[in-house]
């Protein structure tokens, strides 16, 4: 499975997080002209990875 950015809103809590100048600015390129903003794009991210995680996981036992 690919990852799809969708646009999502969830019950959410504030986190400060310090992102490298490079990634900020390939995010906001992918995002650039879609309905996604950028905390949406970071918790698809977020959330592609956790899931990938535990696939490999469970791939492993």
């Amino acid at each position: 499975m690919s990852f799809q950015l969708k646009p999502n809103k969830k019950e959410t809590e504030n986190k400060t997080i310090r992102f490298p100048i490079p990634i900020i600015e390939q995010i906001e390129n992918a995002i650039k002209n879609t309905d996604v903003t950028f905390s949406s794009f970071v918790i698809q991210a977020c959330e592609y990875a956790l899931n990938d995680m535990e696939n490999k996981d469970s791939d492993e036992q």
